[in-house]
């Protein structure tokens, strides 16, 4: 297949892309729970080098209406204009070793054909694998590592690192589709659904962003910085456990998911922690509720605004 020259602009840096090298997939859109995806690709561009070597046409891909696209206003005129980006480049990790990276939006248009491009574009440059992440919202609690259910050819990848391995239906995103054309053309390919606290997904968590960064590690063998993230990590993650600590209600909430997560991963019989039961698991709103009355009621004695939003 040709690929639609409407679609993407290949740029000069494409003839020097060297042949084999991993591919990594980072897309913001339908679900992006604990803004993992944002902060991980934003900590990714910030620390690593980059040359672009496909942009992928915003009018052919994007619903602008949707998804409006930044402009500054000064006093009174315009000074600049963001427009959204989808790209793909040559990156380097912590010890220089390069990969293809590829990240932006999630596009609203043309899926059949955006995915068509990227699988031609794989198979162009003999990607050795395809790894891609995102993060949903689960019934689990901020006190536990992260886990991820993991999806794809990669049996490795699944044996060992997916704790959960439900059979569902699911609304998918772009890069389910790309994975399952991957699939049927033997491609490797790894897809990981990041277990999110559910209570925490409209909040920025930088740990789901170091887990994300130890996913992609763990299936490219590439290496990321990650010490900002960790320290960003502990101190979010400082702040919720004091608010668990000084609140009896949400202590409560807390600890039923705690058990429930326990008593999964022990490989006991019960049902999955990660589904819900009617009226048994405290739910996303109940939690969110309780840090909300909790953070209403100490505002005011000590102003402190520092506290995360769940």
């Amino acid at each position: 297949m040709s690929i639609p020259e409407d679609l993407v602009r290949f740029t000069e840096s494409a003839h020097a892309v060297p042949e084999g090298l991993p591919l990594v997939i980072g897309l913001t859109g339908f679900t992006d729970a604990g803004s993992t995806i944002a902060q991980a690709i934003t900590y990714l561009h910030d620390n690593e080098t980059s040359d672009d070597i496909a942009i992928f046409d915003n009018d052919a891909l994007l619903d602008y209406r949707a998804r409006r696209p930044i402009i500054q206003f000064e006093h009174d005129h315009l000074t600049s204009y963001e427009p959204a980006r989808l790209a793909l480049s040559l990156a380097s990790d912590e010890l220089h070793r390069p990969f293809l990276l590829l990240t932006g939006y999630e596009p609203d248009f043309r899926w059949e054909s955006f995915t068509a491009t990227v699988v031609d574009i794989i198979e162009r440059f003999h990607v050795a694998h395809t790894t891609w992440v995102h993060g949903i919202p689960m019934p689990v609690p901020h006190t536990r590592p992260l886990g991820a259910t993991v999806s794809g050819n990669r049996e490795d990848l699944v044996d060992s690192l997916s704790i959960w391995r439900p059979t569902t239906q699911l609304p998918a995103n772009v890069l389910h589709l790309l994975e399952y054309r991957l699939q049927q053309r033997d491609q490797p390919v790894a897809g990981f659904a990041l277990l999110v606290p559910h209570y925490l997904t409209e909040t920025e968590y930088p740990p789901a962003a170091l887990t994300a960064l130890e996913l992609y590690s763990a299936a490219s063998g590439l290496v990321f910085p990650s010490d900002e993230l960790r320290e960003e990590g502990r101190t979010f993650v400082s702040r919720v456990d004091e608010q668990v600590a000084e609140n009896g209600e949400l202590g409560k909430l807390v600890s039923s998911l705690e058990s429930r997560y326990d008593t999964y991963m022990e490989g006991t019989e019960q049902r999955s922690p990660l589904t819900m039961d009617e009226g048994d698991l405290p739910s996303a709103d109940d939690i969110a509720a309780e840090l909300e009355r909790y953070l209403a009621a100490r505002r005011p004695a000590d102003g402190d605004s520092s506290e995360p939003d769940a």
